[in-house]
């Protein structure tokens, strides 16, 4: 505990770095926090009197009067390894890149905070799922959400943490980094730098679980089999044991049925958060009230918005938050919201090198430069230094061409709209082609793969995922562009407007952007075994729009048959090149399983359908000077 602890504050003395020696392997981490801090833990209180278990790692005393900044991280998974003997080991490798944002700011030398937020492990109090935030200023002092819960915090630390420099700073990957952009909205005066890394946003709109209102029924059933179990008491342990019943994951939620089958089969009801899912079809109060962004107004803090480009859960939320801090012009003017994208899967920019995904290679470890030269220089400036450094607003790898770019906004100012028109002969042009229709039939009993092969769990890199086993379904519809004479470089959000009847009476889109790779492409030399990049359709991006919400999200409307309408939505930002001697293609088809729950296409209530409302119907797409577009943001192939 730090109850022997004393307030100890000197003079501020801007520290050298911590460790002389390389930390840049997991045995270096393992070292350095072995060597050069000492770990402490305590139950800090907050204003309602709930404790919360808290690590701290202080830098052992190097010389007098230095004092260290707090670099703080909220979490929801645990702060193991608990115990005051106990250090983290090399036998863990996310355990250690939870530790710290990256090796780099562990060398450079930080007071670490690790907190169990309320209501989990070993934390005191009830844990609430994307915990709403009060409006600011708060109505009641009683009032908690996770600002209070960080502000808080806070003042504990800066009261009772020796040697510490008075400034604050958060950080945290997806749950976590919900947390850090909660923390800013707190007004606590210590907190000087934030960074909310792939942070949940909106659960229903675009993050994680739902996409324009279509559920992502893998990856919310298999997290909340295991995050979502009730805690008896406060424990240091948490089991992620559960085991489907059929090994294939395409097969094990085809087999188990409409949405109602998962509580009959599996959770009996016991699932919290999984019962508020199947209750809240609509963007409603509830999913409303769990959108941050409308607090994200007059940020106190610095921050550093991190995300990666083939995030596979958090890219919406990533872009949504820079956004939403970004829409005060006092924000941008004043140069204080910064943002980092690359080419990395979830959290791949602290655990990864970022130099491959998939079969696609970027020709630099991209995860080095970026934690060398954005992110420990932010929390250096702004948490040790006097904040003066300058970092322009977006810092983006452009994949294809494999090259970083540094734009006053993102999307830059100098992008133009090109636009995609797809023809009745399954051709892709950028003018109008002649008008026709193309029709395909949708059995939710054969739902479209999200990925070719067979996967035990959904696999994170079919964002890159070649796509060739889908043009060959019938119930796809493909069109290929034509040989590209220049690089066509796409940075920005893709833009659709799909003109579309069906028999039934709801309908999926689900539009995908592809690069084909031209016949006489070769694999990279480190690819895995078997790989073939000769005219690979390799997926740029794709996206659901649930047809039913084509109004809006809070308001559902039934298809009339026959009749055709616009289906507008967006497809996350990209940042890619289509170099010469490739194509672009698109796809348009309604299913995309087991990513994404089956529609009955029978307007009916989906978590409570039953198999008989599940009927294969067929849709039309229409092509043609007022048929289906994308439109593409564009820049020159120049700087």
């Amino acid at each position: 505990m730090l109850a022997s602890l004393a307030l100890a504050l000197a003079v501020a003395v801007a520290p050298p770095p911590l460790v002389s020696g390389p930390v840049d392997s997991d045995a270096d981490v393992v070292k350095a926090i072995a060597a050069h801090y000492t770990k402490h833990e305590a139950m800090v209180p907050m204003r309602d009197g709930v404790r919360l278990h808290t690590t701290i790692y202080v830098p052992k005393p190097s010389a007098p009067g230095l004092t260290w900044p707090i670099l703080m991280t909220r979490t929801p998974y645990g702060v193991a390894p608990y115990g005051v003997d106990n250090l983290p080991d090399a036998s863990n490798h996310r355990r250690l890149t939870r530790f710290a944002p990256s090796p780099t700011l562990i060398k450079s030398g930080y007071i670490f905070v690790h907190q169990d937020v309320r209501g989990r492990m070993m934390s005191e109090g009830v844990f609430v799922d994307v915990r709403p935030l009060h409006q600011r200023p708060l109505a009641n002092a009683s009032l908690i959400d996770e600002a209070t819960d960080a502000a808080d915090t806070v003042d504990w630390l800066l009261k009772n943490v020796p040697r510490n420099n008075g400034r604050v700073g958060l950080w945290g990957i997806s749950y976590p980094g919900m947390y850090a952009a909660h923390a800013g909205v707190s007004g606590h005066p210590a907190i000087k730098a934030i960074s909310p890394q792939a942070p949940v946003t909106d659960w229903f709109d675009g993050d994680d679980f739902h996409h324009n209102g279509a559920l992502f029924v893998a990856d919310a059933f298999s997290f909340y089999a295991n995050f979502g179990r009730a805690r008896e008491k406060p424990s240091p342990t948490m089991k992620w044991d559960f085991e489907p019943d059929i090994e294939d994951v395409y097969d094990f939620f085809l087999a188990m049925g409409p949405l109602e089958n998962a509580n009959r089969r599996y959770f009996k009801g016991s699932i919290a958060f999984w019962n508020d899912l199947m209750a809240h079809e609509t963007r409603d109060a509830f999913w409303r009230a769990r959108d941050p962004r409308r607090h994200y107004t007059n940020i106190g803090p610095a921050v550093l918005v991190v995300g990666g480009f083939y995030d596979a859960e958090d890219l919406w939320g990533t872009l949504a938050t820079y956004r939403g801090m970004n829409a005060d012009a006092s924000q941008r003017t004043s140069n204080k919201v910064h943002l980092a994208m690359g080419p990395w899967s979830h959290g791949g920019w602290a655990r990864t090198d970022g130099d491959a995904m998939g079969m696609l290679r970027f020709g630099q470890k991209t995860s080095k430069h970026y934690q060398d030269t954005i992110e420990a220089p932010f929390f250096e400036s702004h948490l040790k230094g006097d904040g003066s450094l300058v970092l322009p607003e977006a810092t983006v790898f452009i994949t294809g061409l494999n090259e970083w770019r540094q734009w006053p906004t993102f999307p830059p100012p100098a992008t133009t709209k090109t636009m995609l028109y797809p023809t009745i002969t399954g051709t892709l042009q950028t003018t109008p082609p002649s008008d026709g229709e193309l029709r395909y039939v949708s059995d939710p009993a054969h739902p479209v793969p999200y990925m070719g092969g067979s996967q035990a769990e959904i696999d994170k890199t079919y964002m890159v995922a070649d796509q060739r086993f889908a043009s060959r379904r019938p119930d796809v519809l493909t069109f290929r562009g034509p040989v590209l004479d220049t690089d066509l470089v796409v940075v920005g959000s893709v833009s659709v407007d799909a003109v579309i009847a069906t028999d039934g009476s709801d309908l999926d889109v689900v539009v995908k952007l592809i690069d084909v790779f031209p016949e006489d492409a070769e694999a990279p030399k480190d690819a895995p075994p078997g790989t073939v990049l000769a005219g690979a359709q390799i997926l740029v991006r794709a996206e659901v729009m649930r047809g039913r919400y084509r109004q809006s999200l809070a308001s559902p409307v039934a298809f009339t048959p026959g009749r055709f309408e616009h289906v507008r939505f967006t497809l996350p930002d990209v940042s890619h090149a289509f170099r010469r001697g490739h194509r672009l293609m698109v796809q348009v088809q309604s299913s995309l399983f087991p990513l994404v729950d089956r529609n009955p296409q029978t307007f009916v209530p989906i978590h409570t359908a039953t198999e008989a409302d599940f009927v294969a119907h067929t849709h039309t797409l229409r092509v043609g000077a007022t048929g289906t577009t994308l439109t593409l943001q564009t820049l020159p192939t120049s700087p």
